[in-house]
């Protein structure tokens, strides 16, 4: 790929709830690139298992967080690579990336800071030990929308909950354990939240809880390859550019328990000149939260062969 374009473009991958039975079927029978990386995905996830689920479901069974992760991953990845072979010779890197909380390690294939067999083993890995904290300590997360930060912070510490997730102005994640969250429901109800949402995660993703995933994500960073990346990658929770290996295992293990500040992090990009974000992946969950961010940004969505003919033509 050549390197960027006149116009600043920002490469984003979408996280867990992204998901959606059939995602990356028409890729896979359209594009020989996408196949290619949709059966080394498979092959890695109990023998071609993962393909099956992401085509057929059932849902209930792609919602599990062991399975989501890797279905995301490989259907993103199989997007881009149907992007690139299209464009041929006009493919082009962008000037930054980044994902979502998940998204993020599908933007560390993306950047060749693992190569698609060690990322698929870090989120077959991530997913695992999350869901079995998840079993240790259960929780729940909840959006809470039309309140602000501050009022957020303030409902966290009296309800003994974390602020998870910043995805907009007055759009909030907040995750805890069960009896927490009822309370923080209750008080972001009474100080004016016009709605409280549950999301139908199976806990409580970047708080606390997910603490007993720690050490077992650590082992498996350790047994695989990793590089700098080709492209800066704009970090979740510290929102700093990391361009070596060592700025982002830091930034791996401390997104297991920490906020995931989607907001900083395209506002830093935007900052940096970025004019065009290309939401890469199933869903368009990230072309809507950035409607909450900056509505004069460009984002285009590129989620199956259709987009992918439109954008490359």
């Amino acid at each position: 790929m050549t390197v960027t374009t006149a116009k600043k473009i920002a490469f984003l991958y979408p996280g867990q709830g992204s998901q959606e039975v059939g995602m990356a079927h028409d890729l896979f029978h359209e594009s020989p690139a996408a196949q290619e990386v949709l059966r080394e995905a498979g092959q890695i996830w109990e023998n071609d298992q993962l393909l099956k689920i992401m085509f057929e479901g059932p849902e209930e069974k792609l919602k599990r967080t062991e399975i989501t992760q890797p279905a995301i991953l490989a259907a993103s990845i199989a997007v881009l690579a149907a992007i690139k072979e299209r464009l041929g010779e006009n493919a082009f890197l962008p000037d930054f990336t980044t994902g979502q909380s998940l998204g993020l390690f599908t933007a560390l294939v993306a950047a060749d800071v693992l190569n698609l067999e060690d990322g698929m083993r870090l989120v077959i890995a991530r997913g695992s030990l999350m869901q079995k904290a998840c079993e240790e300590r259960p929780g729940g997360m909840v959006a809470l929308i039309g309140i602000d930060e501050i009022a957020v912070n303030e409902i966290c510490r009296e309800a003994g909950v974390s602020l998870a997730n910043i995805n907009g102005e007055k759009q909030m994640v907040i995750a805890g354990n069960h009896k927490g969250i009822v309370m923080a429901i209750d008080l972001a109800t009474a100080r004016g939240a016009k709605r409280c949402i549950p999301l139908e995660v199976e806990g409580a993703f970047h708080s606390g809880l997910m603490k007993p995933a720690e050490s077992g994500l650590i082992k498996i960073m350790e047994s695989l390859a990793w590089h700098d990346p080709i492209v800066p990658i704009i970090a979740n929770c510290s929102t700093n550019s990391l361009t070596s290996v060592e700025e982002i295992w830091k930034e791996v293990i401390i997104q297991l328990t920490s906020c995931v500040n989607w907001k900083t992090t395209i506002l830093k990009m935007r900052d940096e000149g970025v004019e065009t974000f290309w939401e890469i992946g199933p869903g368009q969950v990230l072309k809507g939260l950035m409607r909450r961010i900056d509505r004069d940004a460009e984002v285009i969505n590129v989620s199956g062969m259709d987009s992918v003919r439109a954008l490359t033509a």
